[in-house]
């Protein structure tokens, strides 16, 4: 498993029966030439010792959030910046459960709500505790917030009972997260380009002409592509979020500002335009406030089509362009005809009329439309976050499909 080789895994091992397969992780991990350092949890220790964990891979064992020693050097915080990625093997239902609700109750707990890196959870625990409604609830959490899961696998139990809820075989976790890294390095081949929040067109120094757009679906975009190893460029409007980390970003307050932006930043892989752009802009911003009599006599002009531009460029067209909708009615209509008007790959649209999703809420809810393709794929409502996991990983399959 070459992607393994050197990478920094933080195995954080809970209690349970199966804590002691997390041995034998260990053992393989070093044995791919990985970095290691654990957090036993309290629990953990009543079935495995320290000093096992230790002297398999030679390195320190982290166990008190409270450690005075450890804390003098924020464990939580050191710990979960020096890991490429954190690995809960075995995830209790209990270590689920406070994961799933954001408590800090211990050093594991704590590294996971400190932590910018992706977390995988290997469960293992009782089939009665696995499908309890509960534990499904706390998963589906965790999910939307981000973490991976591995397994669990089908079979017979320390208690001796039958059912799903065993600790995935070893060579499987290896292997997910082999991939995991093996994904990210082939998409660092990939620069991705990503436009997103409004524009202000000025009228006058305290006016402007704008749309509502909080700029939140676009940055979940520019921050997902970016972990999964894209290198990502993010043109903004004016908004209060803060910038993804890793992210080249650029901050524009008009729609001519943001059309030379990209233009400079072309050519790349994937541009993705979630930015609500302003149709209009005045024809000539006043140097001094206009006064209410006189607002007949603003002229308007349209403002440059910074998609129409970019996707019939001859030369400096990405290989996959993708535009946002945004619809108030006849969504599936509008969004064909924007897909062949604007010559998009893909067209992501949403239906704005619907309170629950959209402009400043955190859930979205969109379908996409591809060029040539007769079926409409659909998300169903769900974070932002989760959007755009599920757009950047349909990225990433469509440009190494096409080569």
């Amino acid at each position: 498993m070459k992607n393994l080789r050197n990478k920094k895994i933080l195995l954080i091992i809970c209690g349970g029966i199966a804590a002691y397969k997390s041995l034998e992780l260990i053992r393989i991990l070093k044995k791919n030439s990985c970095h290691i350092k654990t957090i036993l949890t309290k629990g953990a220790m009543e079935f495995i010792t320290p000093l096992s964990v230790s002297s398999l891979s030679n390195e320190k064992v982290f166990l008190d959030l409270f450690d005075f020693k450890n804390e003098a050097e924020m464990d939580h915080i050191t710990l979960s910046r020096w890991a490429d990625v954190i690995v809960f093997a075995p995830a209790t239902a209990n270590k689920i459960a406070q994961l799933s609700n954001g408590l800090a109750e211990d050093l594991a707990t704590t590294v996971a709500l400190a932590s910018n890196k992706d977390i995988y959870l290997v469960p293992a625990m009782n089939v009665r505790m696995w499908e309890n409604k509960i534990t499904r609830t706390n998963l589906q959490k965790l999910i939307y917030s981000g973490y991976k899961i591995i397994g669990p696998d089908i079979g017979e139990m320390a208690c001796g009972e039958y059912g799903e809820g065993k600790f995935s075989d070893t060579t499987k976790v290896l292997k997910i997260i082999d991939s995991y890294f093996k994904i990210l390095e082939e998409n660092k081949d990939f620069k991705a380009l990503i436009t997103a929040g409004p524009t202000r067109e000025y009228i006058d120094p305290v006016r402007f002409i704008t749309n509502r757009s909080s700029g939140k679906q676009g940055y979940a975009i520019a921050d997902e592509l970016q972990k999964n190893g894209f290198e990502t460029t993010l043109i903004s409007g004016p908004t209060n979020l803060k910038s993804p980390e890793g992210v080249k970003i650029f901050n524009v307050n008009s729609a001519d500002e943001m059309y030379e932006k990209t233009i400079e930043n072309l050519p790349v892989d994937v541009a993705i335009f979630t930015a609500a752009v302003s149709d209009f802009r005045a024809k000539q911003i006043n140097i001094e406030k206009i006064k209410k009599e006189s607002f007949d006599k603003i002229e308007i002009v349209k403002t440059k089509d910074i998609l129409d531009y970019t996707s019939k460029h001859n030369k400096l067209r990405p290989k996959l362009v993708i535009g946002f909708a945004a619809e108030t009615n006849n969504l599936d209509k509008n969004s064909k005809n924007k897909l062949i008007e604007k010559n998009c790959d893909w067209i992501v649209a949403n239906d704005i009329s619907n309170k629950q999703i959209g402009f400043d809420s955190e859930y979205n809810e969109v379908k996409i439309f591809q060029r040539n393709k007769p079926n409409i794929e659909n998300i169903s409502i769900t974070t932002k976050e989760m959007i755009a996991k599920k757009l950047v990983e349909k990225i990433s399959s469509e440009l190494k499909a096409n080569g």
